[in-house]
């Protein structure tokens, strides 16, 4: 190499482009719960209530089909819909779990988890300025997907004192004229909360009568314990204007894989699918493969889990009412969110704090929207002797904070 082919990038390492970057993925702050895993990854001794995740490996014979498929050479794109087997098994186990009716060939999309579902579908659905309504405390991804696809989100504010349900009311006080869609998360991350099925009766009935689009994420949908799951589309005059969203991470322990769906009427899941084709072609082949055996063969899986999180809820939620964390019982999914005011700590400081004196991760509330600060979330994804040396640690913290 001589000299005159050597270029000098010192000058160019210098320059700051980021004023030219989007104002629109500006104005949207990094998740919260970022920093708190950041400061994790350099600690020992930690035991993480923080990961929304089942703690469980992939049922053998769920992993072993996704193998199988690598040894059979299936490693190349599918359909952009999905495999055409997947759809079939995914509109039977819709159909035989809720009511529903929906088309394999031309309205069951698969996508790379149910992240993907929720971008992909908003973008579908949103023209710039439109508004669309979030109950909260929310999932953190709702609001920026709301805003990266050029909309405003509403957010309705949820409490303890209602067990973080939210009615057909509340909704109807946020609409306005630049109301087009419902983006609702139930059974919740990160409260638990889900709604009877006569308060989603009624969300369907608003829903008709402004027009509006309702997006459900339903992936925690079969960990539940004080109800049964009301799916959306399945609600009379609730099919048409519903875009369900669900997958297989949480009920079967596959988040790794990244395999979800979206289910909608043909005229509105090509519009999502324009979108999914374009920017990511299919989802995971092998992760497709394994999620059909999953649906078709997992059910005594899914039972002995939610057996598992089912004592594991009774644990944690009874340890942290008797220790003065008020905390409301959780309808489904695998999380509560305690309330920390008695300690006179916000949700910041008091994450924070426990993670540092007492090596305890859990996740600020209001990470998850403002109405979410004075609480924290924890999952109790978790083994249950795990659950119990937590429980002792986060005791002795809220002594001393108290003190």
């Amino acid at each position: 190499m001589t000299a005159s082919s050597i270029v000098d990038t010192s000058a160019a390492k210098g320059t700051d482009v980021t004023g030219r970057l989007s104002a629109r993925v500006r104005q949207v702050p990094a998740s919260g719960i970022r920093k708190f895993f950041d400061i994790l990854a350099t600690m020992d001794d930690v035991i993480s209530l923080g990961v929304g995740e089942p703690d469980f490996v992939t049922p053998p014979h769920i992993m072993q089909a996704g193998v199988d498929s690598l040894s059979k050479g299936e490693t190349h794109y599918t359909s952009n819909y999905g495999l055409i087997e997947l759809r079939e098994a995914v509109a039977e186990y819709l159909s035989n779990h809720y009511g529903t009716d929906y088309d394999p060939q031309t309205e069951i999309l698969l996508t790379a988890g149910v992240s993907e579902a929720v971008d992909i579908a908003l973008r579908a659905v949103i023209d710039p300025g439109d508004e669309v309504i979030v109950p909260e405390p929310a999932y953190v991804s709702y609001r920026p997907c709301i805003t990266f696809a050029g909309g405003e989100p509403v957010g309705i504010n949820s409490s303890a004192e209602t067990n973080f349900r939210i009615t057909a009311e509340q909704i109807a006080e946020a609409i306005t004229p630049r109301t087009k869609a419902l983006l609702l998360g139930f059974p919740a991350n990160p409260t638990g909360a889900m709604l009877p099925r006569t308060e989603w009766e009624q969300i369907v009935e608003l829903a008709n009568r402004h027009n509006l689009i309702m997006l459900s994420d339903e992936i925690y949908g079969r960990l539940t314990y004080t109800m049964e799951h009301t799916c959306v589309s399945a609600l009379p005059g609730a099919w048409d204007r519903t875009i369900l969203l669900g997958g297989f991470s949480k009920s079967y322990a596959m988040t790794g894989w990244r395999i979800g769906y979206v289910a909608a009427p043909s005229g509105v899941l090509e519009y999502i699918m324009k979108v999914h084709q374009y920017i990511l072609m299919c989802a995971p082949t092998m992760s497709q493969y394994a999620a059909l055996q999953a649906v078709k063969h997992g059910e005594a899986d899914v039972a002995g889990m939610l057996e598992e999180y089912t004592k594991r809820r009774t644990l944690i939620v009874d340890g942290l009412n008797e220790m003065g964390l008020d905390c409301v019982e959780p309808d489904g999914a695998f999380y509560c969110f305690p309330s920390i005011r008695s300690t006179g700590l916000s949700s910041q400081a008091f994450a924070e704090r426990l993670l540092q004196e007492e090596h305890v991760a859990c996740v600020a509330g209001d990470a998850f929207g403002p109405c979410g600060d004075g609480h924290v979330r924890m999952c109790y994804a978790v083994p249950t002797s795990d659950i119990e040396v937590a429980l002792e640690r986060i005791e002795n913290f809220v002594n001393r904070a108290r003190a």
